[in-house]
């Protein structure tokens, strides 16, 4: 990173937010079709909208887009720029933001509709699918080296929608598995273009054979018994791609993004829309060095395979789609894509029997210890005082995107930054503190 030139400054405009909101009315319309209001009245948010324009005008962000789902109305609201470079085009909700994390609950309900299509349990064990899972290894003690004895239970389904299956993840394992993880390119995960060059150097090339060289490494901790965060969403992705008989992405693509007309989600962004995607940052200090610029983006190159666990590139148009879907039980714009049942099941607390979710970073789950895990995303177990809901379900980004729905009170939210590392400001807390005290007015 030190390699990089700090830039310069932009000058960014605050646009004052009665203004905002008005201006972005007819773009949510004309975004998420007839489930938008035909004249939606104006929505004073002035907590919410201080805070999203405090971020580019303090340089915290180059620019932040906001999409707030309420019971009548869609609010987007967008403040800066996709760069900090002088000139760089205006951030809107068409905008092109790396969700990276923010890809878990989507392979998450991929998989609950297979569920529902019988050909998936979230009992199965996934050596059913992929058989090279059977005969799982656990450390004996992870901090020394990688001995270790047979599994005593099998991983499930479940255990890989909730990370509870054992297995690691680069961004939070150490010691001897971690090398481990390096060594046999277990790196789901795409930040610049030399990085992917680096990596594909001994990462497996298909989906396939990333799940079963994950299934040749020691797992952290027996399957069911704790909750770690880990490559689950990426195993799952294979199991999707075995069960289901097609490609990963296909399956998203013909059960998901298409049905619910989620036209700017790409694994791969096509060339003609570089100039949409935001450049990705990195702070050092207080300083902001630019990573991953949209016009030469890693993401305009195909990976390795589909990343279940933080593949995706989209705007914060379309991941509101995919939200105001669960909010509505399976359905948008008259369209079906899922049963109510198995939105509700989707979104409840999926642990195994005595684990508990011990919290994340602030910039995905929270770190509340009041939260269980559905599929792929946290799941609030009781009511927050003055903020969301029981049953609140969502997850977040590794460069500080946000989302959840509130089904008690009715409310999505998603919150688009692009620079690392996410948690860098308290966006998440900040502006959920906010919102929630807006719709208290």
């Amino acid at each position: 990173m030190a390699k990089f030139r700090t830039v310069a400054m932009t000058a960014l405009i605050a646009v004052a937010a009665t203004g905002t909101i008005a201006r972005h009315a007819a773009i949510a319309k004309q975004a998420h079709g007839n489930h938008a209001p035909a004249a939606p009245a104006p929505v004073a948010l002035p907590k919410s909208v201080a805070l999203l324009d405090s971020y580019p005008a303090t340089r915290k962000a180059p620019g932040v887009v906001a999409v707030i789902g309420l019971s009548h109305s869609t609010v987007v609201h967008s403040a800066g720029a996709l760069a900090f470079d002088t000139g760089s085009p205006a951030a809107d909700g068409d905008t092109l933001w790396r969700v990276y994390s923010m890809t878990k609950p989507i392979t998450g309900m991929a998989a609950m509709m297979l569920i529902e299509d019988g050909k998936l349990k979230l009992d199965d064990p996934i050596s059913k699918y992929i058989p090279a899972f059977k005969n799982m290894t656990v450390l004996v003690d992870g901090t020394k080296d990688l001995t270790a004895v047979p599994a005593k239970n099998q991983i499930t389904v479940r255990h890989l929608l909730t990370h509870t299956a054992g297995l690691g993840y680069t961004i939070v394992t150490k010691g001897p598995l971690l090398n481990a993880y390096n060594e046999a390119g277990i790196t789901p995960f795409s930040s610049t273009v030399q990085a992917e060059k680096d990596l594909r150097k001994v990462r497996p090339a298909t989906l396939q054979a990333f799940a079963e060289k994950v299934a040749t490494l020691p797992l952290i901790a027996e399957p069911g018994t704790k909750w770690s965060y880990s490559v689950g969403l990426d195993v799952m992705g294979a199991v999707i791609e075995k069960v289901s008989g097609m490609p990963f992405d296909t399956f998203l693509q013909t059960r998901i993004f298409t049905p619910l007309k989620m036209n700017s989600t790409y694994f791969t962004v096509p060339a003609g829309d570089a100039k949409r995607l935001v450049t990705g940052y990195a702070f050092l200090g207080d300083n902001p060095l630019p990573l991953d610029a949209g016009a030469t983006s890693v993401y305009l190159s195909p990976p390795s395979f589909p990343y279940g666990g933080a593949g995706l590139v989209m705007s914060a148009n379309d991941y509101d789609r995919f939200l105001h879907m669960l909010l509505n039980g399976g359905m948008l714009d008259g369209v079906r894509v899922m049963k109510a049942e198995t939105v509700a099941l989707g979104m409840s607390d999926l642990l195994p029997k005595g684990v508990i979710y011990p919290g994340a970073v602030a910039a995905t789950g929270g770190t509340t210890s009041t939260q269980g895990f559905g599929a792929g995303g946290s799941v609030a177990l009781v009511d927050t005082p003055g903020g969301p809901g029981k049953g609140t379900y969502g997850w977040g980004g590794a460069a500080g995107t946000i989302a959840w729905v509130d089904p008690k009170h009715k409310v999505r939210a998603t919150v688009m930054v692009n620079y690392l590392p996410g948690d860098r400001w308290p966006l998440r807390p900040d502006f959920t503190k906010a919102l929630y005290a807006d719709l208290a007015r």
